[in-house]
């Protein structure tokens, strides 16, 4: 039985035969990503509207990050962005380039992330609002107006969850990319220390690669022990081990450095 809490890879299917996730993909490709959500609050007196997204939900490993974005000021933005959508949607290229247009030409963006220890303590659903708040709370200027995919935050600031916001408002969209692209990034990074688990390709999330590796190697300190493919794992978490031993000879130069590192 899976323990209470826990999340496991998605198996269902729907009538037609094709998974849930495939399902939902051709869904969102027919949907179109609009201003009309923001030109809304716009006309309310909404001046900063911001959307927000989180990426990583559905992973096995690190951190669940979130992105908050002003995009425009009002109707008339100075710099239009084309091509927002859904990051999913996206290859990894135009990710790259939209988000480098995003926070060159919005008017506030802002990153935020929760890592995995404290998804175990909290559980996802509640670390990723967590790290939606976070990002709202870092935006300079603040928000007057938020644009949530699919979550209420708690928080006093107007606010609108749109179900599939991703792929119908501009700001959320915008959000999605800039989330996505860093969690990727902070993702990729951990590949040259956890080689065995493929993470540069598969980003943490559950490819039959990744399952293998858990299954012969053992989750590492920084998979979701609360997930089910991680903790029902056959071989517990080992493969930092080395760090339990003894403290390895710090000579002075490098004293700062550790310093700089435990900060």
């Amino acid at each position: 039985m899976p323990k209470p809490g826990s999340r496991s890879a998605p198996t269902s299917k729907t009538s037609n035969g094709i998974s849930a996730s495939a399902a939902k993909l051709r869904l969102l490709k027919k949907l179109r990503c609009t201003l009309n959500f923001e030109k809304r609050a716009w006309a309310a007196g909404a001046t900063h509207v911001a959307g927000v997204d989180e990426v990583g939900r559905g992973s096995l490993f690190g951190p669940v990050v979130a992105a908050a974005v002003i995009l425009y000021r009002n109707d008339d933005p100075a710099h239009r962005i084309r091509g927002l959508r859904d990051s999913k949607l996206l290859p990894a290229g135009r990710r790259e380039e939209l988000a480098l247009r995003i926070r060159e030409h919005s008017i506030a963006w802002a990153v935020a992330a929760v890592d995995s220890a404290r998804i175990d303590q909290i559980n996802i659903y509640q670390a990723s609002r967590l790290a939606m708040l976070h990002a709202v709370q870092q935006l300079a200027p603040a928000a007057s107006y938020l644009l949530v995919d699919a979550v209420r935050l708690d928080c006093e600031l107007p606010q609108q969850p749109i179900i599939h916001g991703d792929a119908l408002s501009a700001s959320i969209a915008a959000a999605s990319i800039i989330a996505k692209v860093e969690r990727d990034r902070m993702i990729s990074a951990w590949d040259p220390v956890f080689p065995m688990y493929g993470l540069a390709s598969n980003k943490g999330y559950c490819t039959p690669h990744h399952l293998a590796a858990l299954r012969e190697h053992g989750p590492s300190p920084l998979h979701r022990q609360s997930f089910s493919p991680v903790w029902s794992a056959p071989i517990p978490q080992e493969v930092l081990g080395f760090m339990l031993g003894p403290a390895p000879e710090v000579s002075s130069g490098d004293e700062e450095l550790v310093a700089i590192s435990e900060g």
